[in-house]
């Protein structure tokens, strides 16, 4: 048996580089990216939430508004009404406001009227932590519903 030893030369091109680490430093680059795009969908996920959550309030406080007897009594109960669904939708706003157009109390007996209740909602962000991102978001909602026409009749 003949045994040939094999020379083995160096490379005659640039130095070989080393990889060792590199899986760090990308994870270093690319882990903040991943936690804002996180960050992000539970924002959206919150946002879309309470603007679920938000819709048919302002439909349950008009058409608690339209049977009032008053257009005073139909703002006290449209707000109170706005904030109790609120509550039963266990959606936790950092400012409430209830708007009410009552002027169709003003109108005559008989002739088809309606009152529009706006409720909007602050839904706070702050809590998720992630700098340069919004404090708050407001939400809207608005409905009308008919008065009855025979109100003052009986």
């Amino acid at each position: 048996m003949n045994r040939r030893l094999q020379l083995v030369t160096a490379p005659t091109g640039p130095p070989r580089r080393d990889d060792r680490g590199s899986e760090s430093v990308e994870l270093a680059i690319l882990l903040p990216v991943g936690i804002l795009i996180l960050a992000m969908l539970v924002i959206g996920a919150r946002i879309a939430l309470a603007g679920d959550r938000v819709s048919g309030v302002a439909g349950i406080a008009a058409r608690d508004a339209s049977l009032a007897r008053s257009a005073s009594a139909a703002q006290q109960v449209a707000t109170a009404s706005a904030a109790d669904a609120l509550a039963d939708r266990n959606l936790h706003c950092a400012d409430v406001q209830v708007s009410v157009d009552t002027t169709g109390f003003n109108s005559a007996p008989g002739v088809p009227a309606s009152v529009t209740v706006t409720v909007a909602c602050t839904v706070g962000l702050s809590d998720i932590g992630v700098a340069g991102l919004p404090g708050s978001r407001t939400l809207r909602d608005t409905a009308t519903s008919p008065l009855d026409p025979a109100r003052e009749l009986s």
